[in-house]
Order: C-alpha cells, then sequence, then structure tokens
C-alpha cells in the first residue's frame, strides 16, 4: 500500500478522527481508480477483440494489448489492494536501522 495512505506511519501517536477521514478519503478514491481502471480495460480490450473478430485475421493480434496493460492493471491492484507493512514488521526493520 502506498505509504501516504497511512498518516501515522511517521508518529507513534495513533491517528485522529481527521487523519482517519482524509485516509478513508484517499483510500476510497484509490479504489475508485482501480475499479474505473478495470472497467476501461474490459472495455477497449473488448472493442478490439470484436474489430478482430470482424476483421477475420487468422492472427489474434488482441493478445498484445491484453497482456501488456493487464500486466500494468495487476501493479496498480496491488498498489491498492495490498495490505501495508504490519507494526511487526515496522518494528523490526526499525531495528535493523539501529544496528548499522
Amino acid at each position: 500500500m502506498d505509504p501516504s495512505l497511512n498518516p501515522s506511519a511517521d508518529r507513534s501517536t495513533p491517528p485522529g478522527p481527521d487523519d482517519l477521514r482524509a485516509l478513508a478519503v484517499r483510500c476510497l478514491r484509490a479504489k475508485r481508480e482501480l475499479a474505473t481502471h478495470a472497467v476501461a480495460y474490459v472495455l477497449v480490450n473488448a472493442m478490439l477483440v470484436v474489430f478482430w473478430f470482424i476483421t477475420g485475421a487468422s492472427f489474434f493480434w488482441p493478445v498484445f494489448s491484453i497482456l501488456g496493460w493487464g500486466i500494468g492493471l495487476v501493479f496498480h491492484a496491488w498498489d491498492v489492494l495490498a495490505p501495508g507493512p504490519s507494526e511487526a514488521r515496522i518494528q523490526a526493520e526499525m531495528d535493523a536501522l539501529r544496528r548499522r
């Protein structure tokens, strides 16, 4: 998850109601953008498959768009939906940095 979506990442105090509201708004916007991206992916690639079918081409050329854009969509979904670092992992990383 994007570190900017966690307002308490750099603080030792828990986030207040305003911080939580801002975080919730950013998370909802990110999910909405992902949904928009997925809908555009499906519609555009479906249109390309229809064009391929209508033209009667033997080689399935829409595969390039489907795979190429699909990789980008997967990374976008990973960024939005993957859980952020746990408190235990943050503490372990801080301990490792202190030992340097």
